[in-house]
């Protein structure tokens, strides 16, 4: 571990030993602060999903551009969680966090009022700039805030906001999209930057670390650069293709980096941005693992999910995210239940429990789902996965932040997000591309009759066999039958899939997981 001197914190870290922390009601305040801030961002994630076909319409934009939109608040948030996590222990962690939501609560608000294309664009790469300073402090104050005894309690509720609150976000941003316009989205992060603006400057202790060495340039720069350029690849594999040059560029320039980034910090040892040697322990490999394909198989899921909800049987919108708030609401409140359990039985146990809950979810899905059986047949599956996420998420977010010692939580917050953000990129593009192939499969033979253009058209999607049904003729309604039965078969393979990988994780969980407790963030540097 490192060598250097206790950080210097001008509030002290509650339960250090001689000093007093913040009391039990300062803590509510001190969480519920950061868990406000951390829905803002949360909600900025998803929110513009819903709104895809309105931007196009308003902007005169093509479809390469709303995906730009989309995935330029992404990218900026990942590629900046490693080095502005760092920034904040040094600098301190309440002032950069207060400057990210200031910076974010601007960004958005341009966003809302964006005239064109290029101002969105802008403005949501800002956004994302803003949400890199926000999203690793609000777990750092957690772990250099809360007495151990309580720290898993509280990791429980910003986990279960960090993983629910996308789909509470997604619900909102439908309704408001349904109801008003698209501008309105940004009204919801805005009005969350204010009350978290105020609860942080009232409730929130300032942290910081007191180093003697310098701040590792070269670790944050090529740190940025394999981070932006593996989430590129992943976002432009599934749209230009996997052998495109762009795609093949992002990846190469991103593996590239990360190994400069490894080989540097190596070098660096205990005055590196991330000590990577630290990744020999069971639990920052353990933990992060899990993150990473739990991630990455919840971000799959809603690639398969919403095209079933709303091309297959035909809801809105707003009615599909409402009928994802089931799973949100269960991953909630197993998250919250997980600390207990770890107290009791350890991380280990409650990590694979949860994973075997989540993989048993997806088989349920991939066995049950129909076209007649609708939302019924998913509803189960779906109850499974948001438990079992929900348990498999908190121990494993305390095991990645347990281990670096507390000086450096601003770094082990944004390794526990920049994980989350490559799992979530990863799984759009497995799952989404598994799900592609096996309809595409599946629908070339069940297309003889239909005419060539057509039948072209609907091999792209099912959204899009359903858009030219009416121009196949007397072959119209087999056609929607065939691309709706198509899409379950696509489905299957890619749920498949995410059991494959679930049953691995867990296997490899039981051997190679967290010790019996969760560590907690060490005091002392030493």
């Amino acid at each position: 571990m490192s060598t250097e001197p206790s950080p210097q914190v001008s509030d002290a870290p509650a339960g250090a030993p001689g000093e007093e922390g913040p009391d039990a009601r300062q803590r509510r305040a001190i969480l519920a602060a950061v868990c406000v801030a951390l829905m803002a961002v949360i909600a900025s994630v998803s929110g513009l999903n819903v709104a895809q076909s309105d931007l196009a319409v308003a902007f005169g934009a093509s479809q390469s551009t709303i995906l730009w939109i989309i995935n330029i608040y992404t990218l900026s948030l990942a590629a900046l969680l490693l080095p502005l996590g760092a920034i904040g222990d040094r600098l301190g962690r309440k002032p950069i966090l207060l400057t990210g939501l200031a910076f974010f609560g601007v960004a958005s608000a341009v966003a809302g009022l964006a005239p064109s294309a290029e101002v969105m664009l802008t403005a949501r790469l800002f956004s994302g700039v803003g949400a890199a300073m926000i999203m690793p402090i609000t777990l750092a104050v957690i772990t250099s805030t809360f007495p151990a005894k309580e720290r898993g309690r509280a990791i429980g509720v910003w986990t279960g906001v960090a993983g629910g609150g996308g789909i509470l976000g997604m619900f909102l941003s439908a309704a408001l999209v349904d109801v008003a316009s698209w501008r309105w989205l940004f009204v919801l992060p805005v009005a969350l930057v204010v009350v978290a603006l105020a609860l942080t400057l009232r409730s929130v202790p300032d942290s910081r670390e007191r180093t003697g060495h310098s701040f590792d340039t070269v670790g944050a720069l090529t740190s940025v650069v394999a981070v932006a350029g593996l989430v590129h690849s992943l976002q432009e594999g599934p749209e230009r293709g996997w052998t495109a040059p762009a795609t093949l560029l992002g990846l190469a320039v991103g593996v590239l980096a990360a190994g400069v980034f490894v080989a540097w910090e190596l070098h660096r040892r205990d005055t590196a941005l991330l000590d990577v040697r630290l990744f020999r322990e069971r639990a920052l490999a353990g933990g992060s693992v899990t993150l990473l394909a739990v991630f990455g198989v919840q971000a799959g899921i809603f690639v398969v999910l919403f095209p079933f909800l709303q091309a297959v049987l035909g809801w809105s919108g707003l009615l599909s995210t409402l009928a994802l708030m089931p799973m949100a609401v269960l991953m909630m409140a197993s998250s919250g239940l997980a600390p207990h359990l770890v107290a009791r039985v350890g991380a280990r146990p409650v990590m694979a429990t949860g994973i075997l809950l989540a993989g048993a979810g997806l088989a349920l899905m991939a066995a049950m789902v129909s076209v007649d059986g609708g939302y019924l047949s998913v509803l189960p599956g779906m109850l499974a996965m948001g438990a079992g996420m929900g348990l498999s998420m908190t121990p494993s977010t305390e095991a990645v932040t347990g281990a670096l010692p507390r000086e450096r939580q601003g770094v082990a917050s944004a390794l526990n997000d920049v994980t989350r953000e490559l799992g979530t990129a990863l799984g759009v593009a497995l799952l989404g591309a598994l799900l592609a192939a096996g309809y595409r499969d599946a629908v070339d033979s069940r297309l003889s009759g239909v005419p060539d253009g057509v039948a072209d058209t609907a091999r792209q999607g099912v959204s899009n066999a359903l858009a030219v049904a009416d121009r196949a003729g007397p072959q119209g309604q087999a056609l929607i039958r065939a691309a709706e039965e198509s899409f379950v078969e696509g489905w299957r393979h890619a749920m498949w899939t995410g059991v494959a990988v679930m049953a691995a994780l867990f296997l490899y969980v039981l051997t190679r997981g967290p010790g019996h407790r969760s560590s907690a963030p060490s005091d002392a540097s030493g």
